[in-house]
């Protein structure tokens, strides 16, 4: 009897042991079965930047939804990607900007093919959300800033991203004219190099030729985050075929240093400065009517810039920016209504 005893209770000492492994082992495939699930699911995300301008040559101010950007990303396998973008609101019109499908047919290395930003420039290639400022550079918004159908392969090398390739072939017709044939395509080629740690030097190249002229625009830009110092400097050179159109230079640079916060409403503040120009541009496809010769599309000018930043704390990422724009052009430069002397003050919600 003793020993049917002793024989109970081992019994019941080891069926708890049983029961709470097997349900470990429920648990652990209902996480994994949890975990896959959301790898699967697309990643919803957007951009909303409201400002207010004011011109004091003009004595005139206006608001404006300068980007109501909604993103769309995910993966439907472990090898296959995709990401659709459109900006309900680029100043008041409806764009659709990134609509692509990615394949990572092997680790760090990326094939895309669709509708995309080219790997050109790093201010050009910087989301709203990630800007320092209200308005870009002239380099990101007037010289280098190109969107275009194609195809882009990327591939990082070293496990801090001590090199990133990027190059591509594109129409060259835009994203709203997708029809044509092409005989010449359009490419781009970018570097990226991490030497150390919060370092970067990037090179890049472009081909263009929006009309009957090539165009070849060549970029070389470096930063660097020192603490709470970011320092960043980038020039670009644009020539014509043939000397259509005399060359272009333009350049960028700006310091940005945050000062953390510990109150509840901001994370940090920030102080920006920056200074950038452009020579005279020509787009490659306006022409005088009467001499059939180019038209400047852009004047030479150069713009100061002063800034205060002010971030509110996580979960949303999002920035209220106070800007002053200062203009100089040389005599006899025409400048455009909105490219003149303005205070911008602008709230940008990233979510």
């Amino acid at each position: 009897m003793k020993y049917l005893f002793a024989i109970m209770l081992a019994a019941c000492a080891v069926m708890p042991a049983k029961v709470s492994a097997q349900q470990a082992t429920e648990n652990s495939k209902e996480e994994k079965k949890e975990a896959s699930w959301k790898e699967w699911m697309p990643a919803i995300h957007g951009t909303v930047r409201g400002k207010y301008e004011y011109q004091p040559q003009m004595d005139a101010g206006r608001f404006q939804v300068r980007n109501a950007r909604f993103s769309l990303s995910g993966n439907v396998s472990r090898y296959v990607g995709y990401k659709a973008e459109i900006d309900l609101s680029d100043e008041g019109s409806i764009k659709m900007l990134d609509a692509y499908g990615e394949l990572r047919p092997v680790k760090n290395l990326d094939l895309r093919i669709g509708q995309m930003r080219v790997p050109f420039s790093i201010d050009a290639h910087r989301s709203p959300h990630q800007q320092y400022f209200a308005n870009r550079s002239f380099i990101a918004k007037q010289v280098g800033n190109v969107r275009d159908v194609g195809a882009t392969i990327s591939y990082k090398y070293g496990e801090e991203r001590k090199l990133i390739l990027e190059g591509g072939v594109f129409n060259g017709s835009g994203l709203t004219n997708q029809k044509p044939w092409h005989d010449e395509m359009n490419y781009s080629f970018k570097v990226q190099m991490f030497p150390w740690e919060n370092y970067n030097l990037t090179l890049s190249t472009q081909k263009l030729k929006p009309a009957d002229v090539r165009i070849y625009l060549y970029d070389v830009g470096t930063y660097v985050q020192l603490g709470n110092l970011h320092i960043e400097a980038e020039y670009l050179y644009k020539c014509y075929q043939k000397d259509a159109f005399q060359n272009v230079h333009s350049f960028n640079s700006f310091v940005n240093y945050d000062f953390p916060l510990k109150k509840k409403m901001f994370s940090k503040i920030s102080l920006l400065c920056r200074y950038d120009m452009m020579t005279d541009q020509w787009d490659g496809q306006t022409y005088d009517e009467a001499t059939k010769a180019p038209v400047v599309t852009d004047a030479f000018r150069h713009r100061v810039t002063g800034g205060v930043t002010l971030s509110f704390n996580k979960p949303f990422i999002s920035d209220l920016r106070l800007n002053y724009e200062k203009y100089f052009y040389r005599d006899g430069g025409v400048p455009k209504e909105s490219e003149q002397d303005k205070i911008c003050v602008e709230l940008m919600v990233r979510f």
